[in-house]
């Protein structure tokens, strides 16, 4: 399905007034998702979603459906359904816009998921920061559980399901899915060893599944439209439409809804509108900061999780990050090892010491006082950071910072050489 025909589905009712409500939900289908999915087994609704190949938005890219099919279905623990919503990836946006603007269609999704899963208990975890979204999104728990959507019995079935909106205090380690359970238990966001994995031991140690927001928001329009229809969209195994978060040197940034595997030059100049002024494309994060970086020659490349894999970088969460020829790649480089050193949660000794260090290093070279011998260091400590933590924290440290020192090793060198950056017009000294 090409843009041209594709028709959005995500964002379908995000512009109209009080499309947070219920009752504009509701004129819109909304909930019907739910009582097909009621008529249905959990088996059959795990199947369905199996078939879509809906994969998780959130950055793993894992199938939502094998997730849940993981869940044993014979226990005598209860089941827990997470639902991170602690979008605090640089550059990442779409998943607010859902709280937002249309938070009844992440609840539909939730409840479905979780009675698919048999969870009679869903938490959405969501960033703390996002006070307006918080409201919101609670304001629409109250109005599903007053008309009967959240509770006992929802819809006159069998199945009761309770959902908790969770606040997190600003942690970037607790979107990581075992810190934010973590998190929900009352402990320090330290991501925990797997296996065992959450489908299994998860929250208060009985069987979770975690999803991202978006991968939660599709699953209402696979139950209605058919897994078919998904399947449709999008290159084999990257299906489905998808939210793009535009950001940058773009003349319209924003979040905009296409298939999978839109090209990433159609999103910068169809629907970003192009770089302003005319300036040329130097560099873009295609997924959120942890992603390794493309250079402008580069860009001619589908944006979905395999085309971005085989060309070095990743998809991530698929919000690209525009720089044109003004932006520093050192001072980039940099500004993305601050944040990450500063996120380290400081249990593994490569990632709270390697993130650090590449923060220092990073701007050493920035400043003028580098040394060829530091582009060389910090390539051995990406290496020894990277598989080498409990959690994908450090790993999202190294791959930016390699990602940069190569693609833009005469840039590196040129700070080095002249002790400047050379696109500051002068000495930092």
């Amino acid at each position: 399905m090409t843009t041209a025909t594709f028709e959005p589905v995500l964002t379908k009712i995000v512009d109209l007034p009080d499309s947070h409500t219920l009752s504009v939900y509701k004129k819109h289908d909304g909930y019907e998702a739910l009582k097909i999915a009621l008529g249905k087994t959990p088996d059959e609704i795990i199947d369905i979603v199996k078939r879509s190949g809906l994969r998780g938005r959130g950055g793993a890219g894992f199938p939502a459906g094998t997730k849940w099919g993981f869940v044993p279905k014979s226990t005598d623990k209860p089941k827990y359904l997470c639902v991170n919503a602690d979008e605090s990836e640089p550059g990442a946006f779409k998943d607010r816009l859902i709280c937002r603007k249309d938070p009844h269609q992440l609840l539909e999704g939730t409840l479905i998921a979780a009675y698919a899963i048999g969870a009679s208990r869903a938490y959405i975890y969501i960033r703390g920061e996002f006070a307006e979204e918080c409201e919101i999104l609670d304001r629409a728990i109250e109005e599903a559980r007053h008309a009967g959507l959240i509770g006992k019995n929802i819809m006159g079935s069998k199945f009761s399901c309770e959902v908790t909106m969770y606040l997190g205090a600003g942690a970037y380690i607790c979107g990581e899915e075992t810190g934010l359970i973590q998190s929900i238990e009352g402990k320090r966001g330290w991501p925990r060893l797997k296996p065992p994995f959450p489908a299994l031991v998860g929250l208060f140690n009985c069987p979770t599944v975690v999803n991202n927001v978006e991968t939660l928001a599709c699953v209402p329009h696979i139950v209605k439209r058919g897994w078919e229809w998904f399947a449709a969209i999008g290159p084999e195994r990257n299906t489905g439409p998808k939210l793009f978060g535009l950001s940058g040197h773009v003349a319209r940034p924003g979040v905009y809804e296409a298939p999978m595997g839109t090209p990433l030059r159609v999103l910068i100049d169809e629907f970003g509108g192009g770089v302003p002024g005319g300036r040329p494309v130097k560099a873009v994060i295609p997924g959120g900061a942890s992603c390794p970086v493309l250079r402008g020659d580069e860009i001619d490349v589908p944006m979905d999780f395999d085309s971005l894999t085989r060309a070095g970088s990743l998809f991530g969460t698929g919000t690209p990050v525009v720089m044109d020829d003004t932006v520093c790649m050192v001072r980039a480089a940099w500004i993305t090892a601050r944040f990450f050193a500063h996120e380290s949660c400081g249990q593994c000794t490569p990632c709270r010491e390697g993130t650090g260090w590449l923060q220092r290093i990073l701007w050493k070279i920035e400043t003028g006082e580098g040394t060829e011998r530091d582009l060389g260091i910090l390539l051995s400590i990406t290496d020894n950071i990277e598989g080498n933590t409990i959690c994908a924290l450090g790993d999202a440290a190294a791959w930016p910072a390699r990602g940069f020192a190569k693609k833009f090793q005469d840039e590196f060198l040129r700070h080095i050489r002249e002790k400047r950056c050379p696109l500051d017009g002068g000495s930092l000294h």
